[in-house]
């Protein structure tokens, strides 16, 4: 949000009880997406790096960049649920920042749904200033690109990251989009996700040379041994509820039940549950910050 906006709020802000309750109920559900989900997946991380990379099979190595992927989202965007419910319980109404960027389509959609308080920034101050769509609006984004790899580091991979943006993008611009427009949807979402998911190996690695290593075990076939095995058989479960937990389908069964009397009572006791759990973990896990503290 830009200050104009805080701003505002600060003059029409109201605390309330229901503002509060609000407030603590999205700050557990936050705490419940990055001490829940985005640290049980980074578990799974942890232990391919471990074996290390050059060692584990294509099968492990796709479910490990997932299992990233998921990872970074639910670590994100708890944060960031976890915000907007300190800001409910002080009288603020910030805007959401993720917007279920895996159920994109397509790269451009992508990054309309995925932090979307950074996208508005380089847009508002960056893209549209520039001439934006009006003029020059390939190398526009590809300015905005190559800066938006930067702000996240002075790292080639980050460079690299923001340049694989830009490109992608264009090429959508120029022709992709339209064709993806004629394509059964399923085609765009499974675009999509490769796309995003070879986006954030890029993301990870700072080694270039660990990043080809890790990027030829993707694309080249290699036995699964009997600890990879195990590895995908205990992650699985977790991988796929992540994977429900990514769309809005839990979103619309809870809309769908807010008429029932008891909805609330269960909502309570849920997040009681997540709570507990939440507490009980950290307390036996060792100290694992949000990942984008580094940024």
């Amino acid at each position: 949000m830009t200050y104009p906006e805080v701003r505002e709020r600060l003059y029409k802000r109201k605390c309330s009880k229901e503002g509060l309750l609000e407030g603590i109920g999205m700050f557990v559900f936050g705490l419940g997406l990055k001490v829940l989900l985005a640290n049980r997946l980074g578990g799974l991380w942890e232990d391919v790096q471990t074996i290390g990379f050059d060692s584990i099979s294509t099968p492990l190595a796709w479910m490990s960049i997932f299992a990233f992927t998921f990872q970074l989202y639910f670590d994100f965007f708890g944060y960031s649920v976890m915000a907007i419910g300190l800001g409910k319980m002080l009288g603020f109404d910030f805007v959401k920042n993720f917007d279920y960027p895996y159920i994109s389509r397509s790269a451009t959609e992508f990054w309309r749904r995925w932090h979307i308080s950074m996208g508005s920034f380089f847009r508002d101050y960056v893209y549209i200033p520039m001439g934006g769509n009006r003029r020059h609006q390939f190398v526009n984004l590809f300015v905005v690109w190559f800066l938006t790899g930067l702000w996240h580091g002075a790292s080639w991979n980050f460079v690299l990251w923001g340049l694989y943006y830009a490109v992608l993008l264009i090429i959508e611009k120029l022709f992709l989009l339209k064709l993806l427009g004629k394509l059964p949807k399923f085609i765009g979402h499974v675009y999509a996700m490769v796309a995003v998911v070879l986006g954030w190996s890029l993301f990870y690695f700072e080694d270039i040379t660990r990043l080809g290593g890790f990027l030829g075990q993707l694309f080249t076939p290699a036995a699964v041994t009997v600890q990879g095995g195990n590895l995908i058989l205990g992650y699985l479960p977790m991988l796929l509820i992540s994977a429900v937990a990514a769309t809005p389908l839990l979103s619309a069964i809870g809309k769908k039940l807010e008429s029932k009397a008891w909805t609330k009572w269960v909502k309570m006791a849920l997040l009681a549950v997540v709570f507990l759990l939440c507490v009980a973990a950290l307390a036996s896990d060792s100290y694992n910050p949000f990942i984008y503290f580094r940024f």
